[in-house]
């Protein structure tokens, strides 16, 4: 790879995954665009739709993995919570990531915006803000959690992107949760969800494995330090934060189908 490619390719891997641990999603609602638009605009070969999302599953793997260490410790990982969302999100993804090597690009794109739409809706409807507390000490519909994670799960495994930016906005304003247990156990869930986006992107040969190692690298180095400055921030913020990257994420995507 030329060197100009390795750095343009970190770059994106290394915003991507500091904005997805201070906000607690997996990023490829950030690097997903960014690995579409960014190369070509530079002079590189673009990636297809396919190869963006085979890229994006496997370093959310690295990314989420790495933001949930940053968590560790900080009572707000709920453990309930994540075995049944994970277990849930697990199967759809690997549905959703298997399935997705018989759509053609301009559908794959089409369920990115899809789900970055409703996820930007989500998060600007009206929402009673939860006191924070301890994930232990929160209850939550166990069917509810366990069903919305499996749907998320195929829709975002045709996309590599392991539903995060879905996910927060269902924990935030359909299963109440606190926006820092929101955070930091959505980054689980993700975690858990793109084990299956990512083993259904690698046998059906959809993963560009030069360019993946280099995301993984960033995401390593960059997801912990999101994680830790996102403990520090405003919960507010976090949330339009969010809110404003999705948007502007779906409106480029809707723009290019268009």
């Amino acid at each position: 790879m030329d060197i100009l490619f390795i750095i343009t390719i970190f770059f994106i891997g290394f915003f991507g995954s500091f904005i997805s641990g201070m906000v607690g999603v997996g990023g490829s609602i950030i690097k997903y665009p960014m690995l579409l638009f960014i190369p070509p605009m530079l002079g590189f070969t673009a990636f297809s739709a396919h190869e963006v999302s085979g890229i994006s599953a496997v370093q959310v793997f690295f990314a989420a993995l790495a933001g949930v260490w940053a968590y560790r410790g900080t009572g707000y990982l709920h453990r309930k919570l994540i075995i049944y969302m994970g277990s849930s999100i697990l199967i759809g993804s690997f549905i959703g990531a298997f399935a997705s090597n018989f759509f053609p690009e301009s559908s794959v794109n089409l369920v990115y915006a899809l789900l970055a739409t409703i996820a930007v809706v989500l998060m600007f409807l009206p929402k009673k803000q939860i006191p924070e507390q301890p994930a232990n000490q929160i209850s939550f519909n166990r069917a509810l959690a366990a069903s919305l994670s499996f749907i998320v799960g195929i829709a975002s495994g045709i996309v590599g992107a392991a539903g995060s930016f879905l996910l927060v906005p269902i924990m935030l304003t359909v299963l109440k949760l606190p926006t820092r247990v929101t955070i930091a156990t959505s980054l689980a869930v993700t975690f858990i969800s793109s084990i299956g986006s990512t083993v259904g992107k690698v046998a059906t040969d959809q993963v560009l494995y030069g360019p993946a190692i280099v995301m993984i690298i960033a995401s390593v180095l960059a997801a912990p330090i999101g994680a830790k400055c996102g403990q520090n921030m405003n919960t507010k913020v976090l949330q339009w934060l969010l809110a404003l990257l999705i948007l502007g994420s779906a409106i480029q995507i809707w723009m290019t189908l268009f």
